[in-house]
């Protein structure tokens, strides 16, 4: 076998076993995308529902709340990034990266600082490579995140939103995850979570209401012992429970993306296998030529030489 030969069979044997991992890799991928579904389904009710009741605590009372009230000349922002620990999921993190720049320009456009928090090894990383500061980040549970963790990142945030931006405190708090759509589509979005914006919750309720073809009214609370103290028990729910749903929707999209990137590192080593393989059987077929032309060259030489001595 020439030394052409044995290079082609060892990149073949090379890129075989990479695409086993991929292939595997695709496999686990698919099989979390489904619990990971399951999960966004049945934790995006309750935050829709948590939202309407605040929006209707608000409704019913002039209370004056964070939560609710927007800052005559807000100064300071939050934004968390949702991102990913792990890689090999194409332009997952990269893509709720450029969302959340795109975002942190927009607001100190309008005259505001922002104060940035993480989630994800891929975004810390980032923020570290250029010398951004973070003010909190959080790794390690993107990949199957749970409520505790959820509870964990809004600790830090609703502090801050309680805060006096004196203090050090913010006016808003956006959020930046990739919201998932299908298997195929996978969008990244950026939401403000406070102050809850009231028209945006009507007009949700409305659309919803049309359709289901009926009309959807706010209840009337009477509130004991006050509004003001409802909407304090309200906030850390709200905030943790947006936070978690999104999460859970930034892990069902890791996954798809992920599994999408395998499925077309596996074909790709597919289709270099076998470019590989009549690469060889090239070489092959010419090392074989090459030594019947010497053989009958040889033989040639032979009968010639006989002959002459004749």
């Amino acid at each position: 076998m020439g030394a052409q030969v044995r290079v082609y069979k060892r990149r073949i044997r090379s890129v075989s076993s990479t695409k086993k991992i991929t292939k595997a890799m695709e496999m686990i991928a698919a099989s979390r995308i489904v619990k990971a579904q399951r999960q966004v389904a049945a934790s995006t009710p309750y935050a829709d529902e948590l939202t309407r009741a605040v929006a209707a605590v608000a409704t019913g009372s002039d209370t004056q709340h964070p939560l609710t009230t927007e800052a005559e000349n807000p100064v300071r922002a939050a934004v968390l990034l949702v991102t990913s620990d792990r890689g090999l999921a194409g332009g997952y993190s990269s893509n709720a990266i450029k969302a959340a720049d795109r975002l942190t320009e927009r607001l100190r456009a309008e005259g505001k600082e922002v104060d940035t928090y993480v989630v994800g090894r891929k975004g810390v990383a980032y923020y570290n490579f250029r010398n951004r500061k973070v003010v909190q980040s959080w790794t390690g549970f993107t990949d199957r995140p749970g409520y505790s963790d959820a509870k964990a990142v809004a600790g830090p945030l609703i502090e801050a939103v309680r805060k006096d931006t004196a203090e050090g405190g913010v006016d808003e708090l956006h959020i930046v995850f990739t919201e998932f759509v299908s298997m195929i589509t996978q969008n990244p979005v950026d939401k403000r979570l406070l102050p809850l914006s009231l028209d945006e919750v009507r007009d949700a309720g409305e659309a919803g209401a049309a359709g289901k073809k009926e009309q959807r009214i706010l209840p009337l609370y009477d509130f004991e012992p006050s509004a003001e103290d409802v909407l304090d028990a309200l906030l850390p729910r709200y905030v943790e429970s947006r936070i978690y749903n999104a999460l859970l929707q930034s892990s069902a999209s890791e996954h798809a993306a992920r599994r999408r990137a395998m499925k077309s590192a596996t074909d790709n080593a597919e289709e270099l296998i076998k470019s590989l393989t009549r690469l060889a059987n090239q070489a092959r077929q010419a090392d074989i030529t090459q030594e019947i032309s010497e053989i009958v060259g040889g033989a040639s030489a032979l009968a010639d030489a006989s002959a002459g001595s004749d």
